[in-house]
């Protein structure tokens, strides 16, 4: 099992439709990304000290391809559908890597 954390701006005018979205998630939705190995994923919302509100996502991967099981999500239909509901809400962060929407974050300390 490995675990990721990202985080990502979310729009003010944008904040009330994400979180309705996120209180009733498709079940589609949620269907996949168990069957693309993720488990335990939590969405966090934060107003910083900067005055934007930013997303940060905890999950775990319990599988061993990593890459095809995302690639098999970002085809799912459903998926893309969702996605177009969710991303006008988002804000990519500047200094994120080439290709990620959500920008990653380092692990630096976990405790079970």
């Amino acid at each position: 099992m490995k675990r990721y954390g990202s985080v990502i701006g979310v729009k003010e005018d944008k904040l009330d439709y994400y979180r309705e979205l996120h209180a009733n998630p498709w079940p589609e939705v949620n269907r996949m990304i168990k069957e693309c190995n993720i488990r335990n994923y939590s969405i966090y919302l934060r107003k910083l000290p900067d005055g934007k509100h930013y997303l940060f996502s905890y999950f775990e991967y319990t599988g061993d391809k990593f890459g095809a099981d995302m690639a098999r999500m970002a085809a799912d239909p459903t998926t893309q559908k969702w996605w177009e509901h969710c991303k006008p809400c988002q804000e990519p962060l500047d200094t994120r890597a080439e290709g990620e929407w959500w920008a990653n974050m380092e692990e630096v300390f976990h405790c079970e």
